[in-house]
């Protein structure tokens, strides 16, 4: 789903700053991501979560902290035993400086890494921001309807112009001359298919 992270949170702060601490979230950071997303929420930039909704989520969450307070927070949504999606990333107004964003995205391919998936995707408005940590726009393909349940509720889902990309895991596993299915146990009609880069994989060096 959307994020509110802009371009400017892959920078990382000059001068003098608090240490920021990274970390898996907790039942008690409910109320603290509750009030950043519902925030861009109100701007229409993100989707309205309710506590509810945030302890059914809440182990899909990374945040990152400054003291006391919440700077960000992010969440790696599992979809099949080889794909996961980064969802949810917001980072609040006054750390968009200080290398937020970019603290969040790696620590969340860390955790797909761990789980040995094959690939990341993500949707997005600020494609450049994802590109920066080595993500590619691709071809947004065919969803799962579990997918939809979050998109069904959203204001645009009639004229979505979200962008979507993806980063490559393990390109050892990866097959880009045709698009292989996500899931091989599911029934025909929750297979997700996944997407090509536009204009063909291009793996990144390390």
């Amino acid at each position: 789903m959307i994020s509110s992270v802009q371009a400017d949170a892959f920078v990382e702060a000059h001068g003098p700053a608090g240490r920021l601490d990274i970390r898996k979230a907790a039942m008690r950071d409910i109320p603290p991501i509750l009030d950043l997303i519902n925030h861009y929420a109100a701007k229409g930039i993100m989707l309205q979560r309710t506590e509810f909704e945030m302890s059914e989520a809440i182990r899909d969450f990374t945040v990152v902290t400054q003291g006391a307070s919440l700077l960000g927070c992010g969440a790696l949504h599992f979809y099949s035993p080889t794909v996961a999606e980064i969802r949810s990333l917001a980072v609040a107004g006054h750390a968009k400086t200080q290398g937020v964003g970019r603290k969040l995205v790696s620590a969340l391919i860390a955790e797909a890494q761990a789980f040995e998936l094959d690939a990341v995707f993500a949707f997005t408005y600020v494609e450049q921001f994802f590109e920066k940590v080595g993500f590619q726009v691709v071809e947004r393909g065919a969803l799962p309807l579990k997918a939809w349940k979050d998109c069904l509720r959203c204001p645009k889902f009639q004229a979505c112009d979200e962008i979507a990309v993806l980063r490559v895991l393990r390109p050892g596993r990866w097959n880009d001359s045709q698009s292989p299915i996500w899931g091989q146990t599911q029934g025909a009609d929750d297979l997700i298919q996944l997407p090509i880069p536009l204009g063909g994989l291009s793996i990144p060096s390390k």
